[in-house]
Parts: C-alpha cells; sequence; structure tokens
C-alpha cells in the first residue's frame, strides 16, 4: 500500500482534534447562552478557531450542535456486554444520571428543551435524538421480558419512559437530582425487585 494510501484513510489527529475542541465549545456555548443566542462566531472564539473552519463542516448553528450532540453522545455510551437485563439497564441509568447530573450535556437540556418548542428543525432533531439515545434501553427492558427476567404485562417503551423520565424530572424540577446511588431502588420501583 502506498503511503498516500494510507494517508487517505487515516485521520489526521489534529483535524479530529479540533474537530473535538469545536463540539465540546459548541456544548459549552449552548449551555451557557441558550439556543437563541448562540453564535458561531462565538462557539470560534471559545475553540480558537476560524469561523471559516466551523463553517466548512457545519452549514449552521443546528448542524454543529446535532452533530457535537451526536458525536460526544455515542463517545460517553456505557458498554453494555455481560450481565443481566437489570444490570445493564443499571448501568445505562447509572450513566444518564451522570450525565443529567453534571456533565455538558446537562446544561444543555434546559436550552435544548426550551428551544425545541420555538424551532421546529431543532424540534425534530431533539426527538430523534432521543429516540434513538433511548432506543438501547428499550431493547434490553424488551429482552428481559423475552427472557422472563421482567413481568409479560411490562411494556419496554413505556417503562423506558418512566426509568428516564424519573431521571429528567429530578434534573430538570427538582433542586436534587437523582443520583446514581439511588438508581437500584427506582429500577426496582418500574420492574419490579430483582
Amino acid at each position: 500500500m502506498s503511503p498516500a494510501a494510507t494517508t487517505e484513510r487515516e485521520p489526521d489527529p489534529r483535524i479530529a482534534r479540533s474537530r473535538r475542541v469545536i463540539l465540546e465549545a459548541a456544548l459549552q456555548e449552548l449551555g451557557e447562552v441558550g439556543y437563541g443566542a448562540f453564535r458561531i462566531e462565538s462557539v470560534a472564539a471559545r475553540a480558537r478557531v476560524g469561523k471559516s473552519t466551523i463553517y466548512r463542516h457545519w452549514p449552521d448553528k443546528l448542524s454543529l450542535i446535532a452533530s457535537a450532540f451526536e458525536t460526544l453522545h455515542e463517545e460517553e455510551t456505557p458498554e453494555l456486554s455481560g450481565g443481566s437485563a437489570r444490570e445493564r439497564i443499571t448501568r445505562i441509568l447509572r450513566h444518564v444520571t451522570e450525565v443529567a447530573g453534571d456533565s455538558p450535556f446537562s446544561a444543555c437540556m434546559p436550552a435544548m428543551i426550551d428551544a425545541a418548542e420555538r424551532d421546529a428543525r431543532l424540534r425534530r432533531f431533539h426527538h430523534d435524538f432521543q429516540a434513538a439515545a433511548r432506543q438501547p434501553l428499550v431493547e434490553l427492558l424488551a429482552e428481559g421480558v423475552e427472557g422472563g427476567e421482567f413481568p409479560a404485562y411490562l411494556d419496554p417503551q413505556l417503562a423506558g419512559s418512566a426509568l428516564l423520565g424519573a431521571i429528567f424530572f429530578r434534573r430538570l424540577m427538582t433542586p436534587a437530582p437523582l443520583t446514581p446511588e439511588e438508581v437500584g431502588a427506582l429500577v426496582d420501583s418500574v420492574l419490579g425487585p430483582g
């Protein structure tokens, strides 16, 4: 294989680093100023890159925010192999409580919810993103029902909404976010004791 062919296949680490810095800066900006006041110029200043660098990869603020959510969410997804369905569900929910409690995503949640009510394109992205992020949990719930680990009457979609809903309710509507240590009790409350 020629050196040129190798270069084409392997991403330049400088580009990957620059991209990550930009995506992290976008989440910081969204969390601090909200969607309405979000500006590509401010993200460029935070990331210490030129505006043209951002516009070369993302044509507008929604595409930049969507890329930040999708890329950084994918990187932070917990390991789901090994263990019972209940154990893997508990791992997912502990991860969600950590993200919802204190992370760049946590700071962005109120901004995304507010903006989704005002912008149809953002609402579509937000709903699609949340549905995709919820899917592994729903699949594990279905697996648990099929394997007899959870009651046959359990609706995986509804149970997934109940589990995640408790976490997001506590984060957005109370002064005390759900902690990873409380996840076991939440799982038992929704799915029954293990």
